[in-house]
């Protein structure tokens, strides 16, 4: 039956596209017969899927009397959508918002443009990320992943101990005006202990606080190159050559000045004394 139809409506298909062959003209007549064709697959897919019967998907939580059976549902799909907020935790609980901001502002002093590019710098951003909060990661798992998963603790108890080494880390590169700032905004006492701030507020007061040392330190490497912008064109300026833009001299300066003293390694190592551990 299906074959059968299908046979037909092929024909018909056939039929219309002859007689607008007549009327075409041949230049443009292969492109639409491509066109047509294309269509009809399209009318005929709905057809051949529901003749052969394909498996549907489908997700629910069933009908269940126990509320253990709705709430372990439940927190799957909580789960499911923690992990989808994976990189927003990587970019705002840990090093890699300031180390990445340090980075871009290098290139721009140093004029580059696209050198390095942005996947080489968010690499490296990632891998010196990893080394800074690996003494986190491995107070995490060793304190509340290991024990979690030899059944040690159970899961509320998993996740208390493994938010308090990232909140240690996150309360000593913040801010106490910052702090301040969103306790007074979300209308919460100063607590007795800074390891007894909320998270809803910690987190925002240690972006902003990333952001302002990374400005911080992105100036300063701004400073020197600025001053080799300014002595070049003063040089050009005095010779006469108004018509020669300062940027073709002063970039290739900038990079061996740069290199001579090893730039990347004192960024580098500016950025890992910065953190507080």
């Amino acid at each position: 039956m299906l074959l059968t139809s299908l046979r037909t409506f092929a024909s018909i298909v056939m039929c219309r596209m002859h007689k607008c062959h007549r009327r075409m003209d041949t230049q443009t007549w292969p492109v639409k017969k491509y066109v047509l064709a294309s269509l009809a697959a399209l009318l005929l897919l709905p057809v051949a899927a529901h003749a052969a019967n394909i498996p549907t998907l489908s997700f629910s939580l069933g009908d269940s009397e126990d509320p253990t059976a709705w709430f372990t549902g439940l927190k799957i799909i909580a789960m499911l959508t923690v992990l989808t907020l994976a990189p927003s935790i990587l970019v705002m609980m840990t090093s890699f918002t300031r180390i990445l901001i340090v980075f871009a502002f290098l290139r721009q002093a140093l004029g580059t443009q696209q050198a390095p590019p942005n996947q080489i710098l968010i690499g490296l951003a990632l891998f010196l990320t990893l080394f800074i909060m690996m003494p986190v990661w491995q107070k995490i798992d060793t304190t509340a992943l290991t024990p979690y998963l030899n059944e040690e603790i159970n899961q509320s108890t998993a996740i208390d101990r493994g938010i308090a080494p990232l909140r240690t880390f996150m309360l000593k590169q913040t801010r106490e005006d910052d702090l301040i700032l969103f306790l007074n905004a979300a209308k919460i006492k100063k607590p007795a202990k800074a390891e007894d701030t909320p998270l809803h507020v910690l987190i925002p007061s240690f972006v902003i606080s990333e952001l302002r040392t990374a400005f911080e330190i992105g100036f300063l490497i701004y400073i020197p190159f600025v001053v080799l912008d300014l002595i070049v064109a003063s040089v050009l300026m005095s010779m006469g050559m108004m018509m020669l833009p300062p940027v073709m001299i002063s970039l290739p300066l900038k990079i061996i000045l740069f290199v001579l003293i090893d730039g990347w390694h004192l960024v580098t190592a500016n950025l890992l004394a910065s953190f507080k551990m």
